[in-house]
């Protein structure tokens, strides 16, 4: 057979296992969505307190989706390569050892934490229940995934100067544009700098986002009429990815811009949009989200910071916390109770304030507004902030939407886009990490020979890949349904929990690679473990994330 039949062959013989594997996942997450619901669910219904007790089903089987919908978008990227004539040796490594790695954890325990293993019987499965559902794919799949063989031979291809950053084939000609426009910003502007802001706790200069502005960063998704680019949430996808490859503050700017121009795009009057949305395209205007409380987190039904409507101003009231850049920002986004005597969700709205630029001699220069910096492990460049409002003002109309009472509805209504962004962030920092351990490994000499030769080294290296570029499906597959219209919470979700896992999994073994190295200031890995670490905890912890996904496999509304 010639060698370009026998490769169709094989190609086509993958495509057909991994569909038949897919099919299998998903008879068994049925089996195990249908125990988890007999624990939770009573006459139809879901009730919370169960819900609560029985987290580790919950949440264990919101990994367990997530695991499935990798193997199936695994499976898409394949047929989407091979029918473009783009499926290399590389891919086909990829795609093999991660799907075979992640039936077998499937089977075997599917990590949640560090900490925390779920396996099929804290679901209500049985082993033979499993072995039932696992068919003749998955066990060739695994059998032949992740192998020493073929982990050796991804990493020597890796080492033979094939670009690191796969999984991205199919964009396209704009998008693909975009990626290498960021990508030499990146290497260029910001990875060589990025160590020093953050051990001096420096702010991200104003040219370097003078630059982003320039790029379009900030206007990438907002429509061409406020003075946009008019893109969708898959280009967000490549922006984020690639700049906080470079480092995560500097591709975390453009979040700030994206929540505030949904949150104005979709509740915002005519006027509000014509003021707000080509000042925040342009970057002319920089803006901060204002939401948590100390003591509220992710229950925002029991926020607390009140507006008083006075005439044509509301007075603000109370604390908020974990504001990211705040001192230079020109407009909060600010999520307020403006009716105590609605409970929950009910009493919020949403300001659009502006404020005054400040510095750190003097950071709030604004009546009724004052704050303490709070000092963070990594995430640097922007600065966190914990602020008191004491009667400070915000026009009346800039109440989003004109109601008072939509604040709730209105911040959900970004959540999708949120968290697909986060899991950008997240690809973009586990690819930074990849590839200092990378560069490391190959330059670090011990025992007579690089020591990205040792299997334990190369290992890492391998999972590193194969682990990025299944985060990069799912988060590229939940853009595109953003872009086309479709609910996407749970993919989304699914993408950022996967997506932050990776990220510190990713940095925590580029520091083991580095050794003692990984350990000192100097070296930027111990920066880049850092950075990740945030990746798990906010737009959702991976707790709150589970416990989404999960409401919305056993609700029945997915």
């Amino acid at each position: 057979m010639p060698i370009a039949a026998s490769r169709a062959s094989a190609e086509q013989d993958l495509v057909e296992l991994a569909r038949e594997a897919t099919t299998a996942l998903d008879a068994l997450l049925a089996d195990a969505t249908a125990k988890v619901r007999e624990k939770v669910v009573v006459e139809g219904h879901v009730v919370s307190k169960l819900f609560d007790r029985e987290q580790r089903a919950t949440h264990g089987l919101a990994w367990l989706s997530t695991y499935v919908e990798s193997v199936r978008q695994l499976t898409a990227y394949t047929q989407r390569m091979i029918s473009e004539g783009t499926f290399g040796e590389v891919e086909e490594h990829l795609v093999r050892i991660g799907i075979g790695e992640y039936i077998a954890q499937i089977i075997g325990g599917i990590p949640m934490s560090q900490g925390e293993v779920v396996r099929p019987g804290d679901l209500g499965l049985t082993m033979s229940q499993v072995g039932a559902r696992i068919n003749r794919a998955c066990e060739t799949l695994m059998a032949s995934g992740n192998t020493v063989e073929r982990r050796a031979r991804l990493v020597e291809l890796i080492r033979r100067g094939f670009h690191a950053t796969v999984g991205v084939a199919g964009l396209d000609e704009t998008l693909e544009s975009i990626r290498e426009e960021m990508r030499k910003f990146s290497d260029s502007e910001v990875i060589d700098r990025a160590q020093g802001w953050h051990r001096t706790n420096s702010y991200i200069p104003l040219e370097v986002i003078g630059q982003m502005s320039e790029l379009g960063v900030f206007g990438l998704t907002i429509p061409e009429e406020f003075g946009g680019m008019g893109l969708g949430k898959e280009s967000m996808c490549v922006v984020s990815e690639e700049l906080s490859r470079g480092y995560i503050g500097v591709g975390s700017l453009g979040t700030r811009s994206e929540i505030a121009a949904e949150l104005i795009l979709g509740g915002g009057t005519p006027a509000l949009k014509a003021k707000w949305l080509p000042k925040l395209s342009s970057g002319e205007v920089l803006p901060t989200a204002v939401f948590t409380e100390p003591n509220t987190g992710s229950d925002l039904a029991h926020l607390k910071t009140r507006a008083v409507r006075e005439g044509d101003v509301y007075k603000v009231y109370g604390n908020k916390t974990w504001i990211t850049h705040p001192v230079r920002a020109d407009l909060m986004t600010l999520l307020v109770r403006t009716n105590p005597k609605e409970p929950g969700h009910r009493g919020l709205s949403m300001l659009l304030a502006e404020k005054p630029r400040g510095t750190d001699a003097n950071p709030f220069p604004a009546k009724g507004m004052s704050g303490t910096e709070i000092e963070v492990l990594g995430y640097r460049g922007m600065k966190e902030y914990e602020i008191a409002f004491d009667g400070f003002e915000v026009k009346a109309e800039n109440l989003l939407g004109g109601v008072e009472g939509l604040g709730f509805k209105q911040l959900m209504q970004t959540f999708e886009s949120a968290r697909i962004q986060t899991a950008a962030r997240a690809i973009g920092v586990a690819q930074s990490a990849m590839e200092r351990a990378i560069e490391y490994g190959q330059n670090r000499v011990q025992f007579s020979k690089p020591i990205i030769e040792f299997p334990r080294v190369s290992d890492k290296i391998a999972m590193m890949a194969v682990e990025i570029m299944i985060a990069r499906q799912l988060t590229y597959h939940a853009a595109r349904e953003k872009d086309s219209g479709r609910r996407c919470d749970l993919e989304a979700g699914m993408a950022k929990l996967l997506g932050a896992r990776v990220a510190w999994a990713n940095a925590d073994n580029a520091l083991q690679i580095h050794g003692g190295n990984g350990f000192a200031l100097e070296f930027p890995v111990s920066r880049i473990l850092c950075d990740a670490r945030i990746l798990n905890i906010f737009e959702g912890a991976a707790e709150i994330q589970a416990q989404v996904i999960a409401r919305r496999l056993l609700d029945g509304t997915n």
